[in-house]
């Protein structure tokens, strides 16, 4: 069976993160291991801005890789992509090979784009491939005098012999070249690369609008691709998926759909706190994977943290169950909640990164964790509950009975209260008679 080349293909020019030779002109701000950690950092930005652009578009991606092994970057960033070593030479070498290698492909447009550009997002993107439509060649200008992008609906090896790289004469001289072959050009707007110490603000702008999803897993393969499918909408989200243990497919299904993926003891709290260490957003969001987040949830919970005296906030909830009895339990958790400032880990809590490190992270108990970190939570100031239900599972209630769980939940609370080793809880809780 032949099967037929996709028209659009986007080529990511990408660098195994290695310490001392990633980001090598960051090193004296940021240390060698610093700036290969930003480096993968912002990999995985691209990248998750790429995946959103699948979702607008039918595009074959292709990782251009430099360093490390197709192997290393398969395991890194996960198998959806091809995956090509960049070729010997100058930059211009590297980019008319794989322009050239995408057209041998089948392809009708190719734009090319490398990962230090976070302000490069997906309808940027897709507003490249559109101007391929009607132009010869789309350029994306950076500020420093290079650019960010370039696409082409042809190749044209003469776009990449006699540009001076790394100088801010590299967009002009394109420009100069284009114009005399003739090509028609069309430019996206200016935007600015990471390069050297003086652009990390950029950086840290960007990272306090990007809000971490944490969700902690063991054995949620059909569970976490729901959850996942849905982040993919919000360009904004890391998801990262900190796995206990899994034996079934959890782990693969992760990577496939883009989340950043984590191997952790099990046990919910190590579970979320190491999620929490690796996390880039200035803002956290814990997440069950049985539980589904509201479609607006990243402006409400950016506006529920901005309220005067808010240091935390959750979700109202709902259950996923037709049982009548569960809208009794809906209405006490909206009681307990609003009146107590005391939701729990099911309405996906969220709080600044630096908020969850003054307290500590989630206590490492083996239950009731999110309960401890609420109480320590207000201490510092109100926990306030968004405007908007997030939808759990309601297989427990349907399994074990609405006013049984109910019951055990509370009995488990009570057992906290008085003292009763959290150890101990968990058994009782976990119990088959339970």
């Amino acid at each position: 069976m032949t099967v037929s080349p996709v028209a659009d293909q986007l080529l990511v020019f990408a660098r195994w993160p290695e310490a001392g030779r990633a980001k090598t002109r960051l090193i004296p701000a940021l240390g060698a291991e610093g700036a290969a950690q930003l480096q993968r950092q912002m990999t995985q930005h691209t990248l998750a801005q790429v995946r959103f652009l699948q979702t607008l578009r039918s595009v074959l991606v292709t990782i251009v890789f430099a360093g490390g092994s197709a192997p290393q970057m398969q395991q890194w960033l996960g198998e959806p992509w091809d995956y090509q070593p960049q070729c010997e030479g100058g930059l211009g070498d590297r980019l008319a090979f794989a322009i050239q290698a995408a057209f041998a492909r089948g392809a009708e447009r190719v734009v090319t784009i490398g990962t230090d550009c976070p302000q490069l997002d997906a309808a940027l993107l897709d507003q490249a491939f559109l101007h391929l439509q009607a132009h010869d060649l789309v350029l994306g200008p950076a500020t420093d005098g290079g650019y960010y992008l370039i696409g082409l609906r042809r190749f044209r090896p003469e776009l990449f012999v006699g540009i001076d790289w790394s100088t801010e004469r590299v967009f002009a001289q394109t420009v100069a070249i284009a114009q005399s072959l003739p090509c028609t050009i069309a430019t996206l707007p200016p935007l600015s690369d990471i390069d050297r110490p003086t652009d990390l603000p950029l950086w840290e702008r960007l990272c306090q609008q990007k809000l971490s999803v944490i969700i902690p897993v063991l054995n949620e393969a059909t569970t976490i691709a729901k959850r996942l499918s849905e982040l993919q909408h919000h360009p904004t989200v890391e998801a990262i998926v900190v796995d206990g243990g899994s034996q079934d497919d959890t782990v693969e299904v992760s990577r496939r759909l883009g989340a950043i993926v984590v191997d952790s003891p099990p046990g919910r709290a190590q579970q979320m706190n190491r999620g929490a260490a690796i996390a880039q957003g200035h803002t956290l969001l814990f997440l069950h994977a049985d539980t589904q987040l509201p479609e607006n949830f990243v402006t409400l919970v950016h506006h529920t943290l901005e309220q005067p005296g808010v240091v935390a906030g959750a979700f109202e909830l709902q259950i996923d169950s037709t049982l009548p009895a569960v809208r009794w339990v809906e209405a006490g958790v909206k009681w307990r909640s609003h009146l107590l400032h005391l939701p729990y880990g099911d309405q996906a809590i969220f709080l600044r990164a630096a908020t969850f490190r003054q307290v500590g992270g989630f206590p490492e108990l083996p239950i009731m964790e999110d309960f401890a970190l609420v109480r320590r939570l207000r201490t510092l100031g109100r926990v306030a509950i968004a405007p908007a239900a997030v939808l759990t599972s309601g297989r427990r209630w349907e399994k074990l009975g609405v006013w049984r769980t109910t019951l055990i939940n509370q009995a488990i609370i009570l057992g906290y209260f008085l003292g009763i080793p959290p150890e101990q809880l968990a058994r009782w809780y976990r119990a088959p008679r339970f």
